[in-house]
């Protein structure tokens, strides 16, 4: 059979999506998920991949790929190994996407997957001209949507409401006018309103 065919791509992608999902497996840290405890680099790659799905329908091999293998492994590398500064704090994200785009392209080349797409997949993990490239901004708007939908709540426990308000306008000014307009269409309690209201200015 043709490698090419759909049918062979179609099993590579499902042995791909399968081996970056044993990866995430291995995840101590836990959270519940629909009431059950799972891994959570497993579970946030399914969310991302989901809202991928959502906003880009017809999303390309490459960038479902991305958003299942954007924070793969990412325990391998915890915060408290970086100095607790800013600087520690930019330090560590900028290894932490290195190191996802190499674990993914190893994981990728296991399962048959060409250079050429293995190549776009890590730009895509690098979140290379953000600015100029399509792709990289759903994956941004899918990243966004996930803290949003599933991860605001936690955070807002545990900061000032000035100092969420600072992060929600981060978060708004680095999404699309498409994944905004999915932001606002989310549930979100009293105070997570009250907070993206005044980081929004409405």
């Amino acid at each position: 059979m043709d490698s090419d065919s759909p049918n062979e791509n179609s099993r590579r992608f499902e042995e791909a999506i399968a081996l970056l999902d044993a990866e995430n497996s291995k995840d101590r840290n836990q959270i519940i998920s629909e009431g059950k405890s799972e891994p959570r680099e497993l579970v946030h790659s399914q969310w991302l991949t989901g809202w991928v799905c959502r906003l880009a329908p017809n999303a390309s091999e490459a960038l479902r790929l991305a958003a299942r293998s954007q924070h793969i492994a990412r325990w391998s590398i915890p915060r408290d190994t970086y100095p607790m500064t800013r600087a520690g704090y930019l330090k560590w994200k900028e290894d932490l996407k290195r190191f996802h785009a190499q674990k993914a392209g190893e994981v990728l080349k296991r399962a048959g997957y060409d250079e050429e797409t293995i190549q776009r997949v890590q730009s895509l993990n690098l979140k290379k001209n953000l600015t100029t490239d399509p792709e990289v901004q759903v994956l941004e708007d899918a990243l966004c949507l996930v803290f949003l939908e599933h991860q605001f709540e936690e955070l807002a426990g545990k900061l000032s409401d000035e100092k969420m308000i600072g992060v929600l306008q981060k978060t708004w000014n680095k999404m699309s006018p498409a994944g905004r307009d999915a932001a606002l269409k989310l549930s979100y309690s009293e105070r997570e309103r009250m907070l993206l209201g005044k980081a929004l200015g409405v």
